[in-house]
């Protein structure tokens, strides 16, 4: 639930930058940063720098595909703009520019359950050892006509499903009160190896900025490790100067320090309907680190196969 701290629930870590399901994501989170800025989501110019030798050699990093110099996205955000090779910063070979979006996971999250509260949605919190269970905890004490499976890195236990693809990408970031120059940075890699990335986003509504960070795959560790958030604080402060002034990095204002283990799945993400025990269940998990991203043509899929399943039950 939004408010709870726990490593296998990324999503309260999560920053966003930003294919069908991102494409229509894009329009609807523009619309929230237009029209509902208590949302958390706000509009931040993106600079996004790479190295041919991230691209060619084995130090790309999982931004890296979002850094290439013509990207999926350049005709979908705004004002996107490549930088001028007078203008990069040193060491990177090509970078682009353009408006996207940033969203305040501690504001959103809340929001969104305030959203489904006004439409009369009903949270309950149960623990479920088999996915079959879940059909018998509507609210009415009938049995739901379908189950919605999204439960993330827990598909890989949960009764009835136990994926044997979920396996866990360690994140961890570390959340300064500073501010820098108002654009959100990332690189296509490190010269600390491909498990390491480099990023910073400004939260919205005085959020402070996030620094990141790393994608560990298999890595199940819920402690931050120090040394990395030194070498995450090190490259922040060398792409974007300004959050410091210039100076090192005893000079940033350390709110917190979080880990998130985002729920990869090896082939891909599940979406698709099956019967679970006469009870049609739709899966929706293993978004990795785009889960938010590509949220909301997500759902669309998700509503198109519950529409499927409920439409063949009823013909029954």
């Amino acid at each position: 639930m939004p408010g709870d701290y726990d490593i296998e629930y990324a999503s309260p870590w999560a920053g966003t930058d930003l294919a069908e399901w991102e494409s229509y994501t894009w329009i609807e989170l523009e619309r929230l940063a237009r029209l509902h800025p208590e949302a958390g989501i706000h509009f931040q110019d993106a600079a996004l720098f790479n190295r041919t030798k991230d691209l060619e050699g084995g130090n790309a990093s999982a931004l890296a595909a979002s850094t290439v110099s013509d990207p999926w996205y350049q005709k979908i955000v705004s004002n996107f703009k490549k930088v001028p090779k007078n203008h990069l910063p040193p060491g990177y070979d090509n970078g682009n520019t353009f408006t996207s979006v940033c969203i305040n996971t501690a504001l959103y999250l809340p929001w969104l359950t305030s959203r489904c509260l006004e439409a009369g949605v009903i949270f309950k919190r149960a623990i479920f050892n088999h996915i079959s269970e879940a059909s018998n905890a509507h609210h009415s004490g009938k049995k739901a006509d379908l189950v919605l499976n999204c439960t993330g890195l827990s598909a890989g236990k949960l009764g009835g499903v136990e994926d044997k693809n979920m396996v866990p990408a360690r994140g961890q970031t570390v959340l300064v009160g500073n501010e820098g120059d108002g654009l959100m940075y990332g690189t296509s890699g490190t010269d600390d190896g491909d498990e390491e990335v480099c990023y910073t986003m400004g939260r919205a509504a005085g959020g402070g900025t996030l620094l990141g960070g790393c994608y560990q795959k298999g890595n199940w560790d819920s402690q931050p490790d120090p040394n990395l958030a030194v070498r995450i604080m090190k490259r922040a402060i060398g792409i974007c100067p300004s959050l410091t002034n210039g100076k090192g990095i005893e000079h940033l204002s350390i709110i917190r320090h979080g880990v998130g283990l985002r729920p990869v799945r090896i082939g891909g993400t599940r979406v698709e309907k099956e019967k679970i025990n006469d009870v049609w269940v739709v899966h929706n998990y293993g978004h990795g680190g785009y889960g938010y991203q590509s949220s909301y043509g997500c759902s669309q899929a998700v509503v198109k196969l519950v529409e499927e399943a409920l439409t063949v039950r009823a013909k029954l």
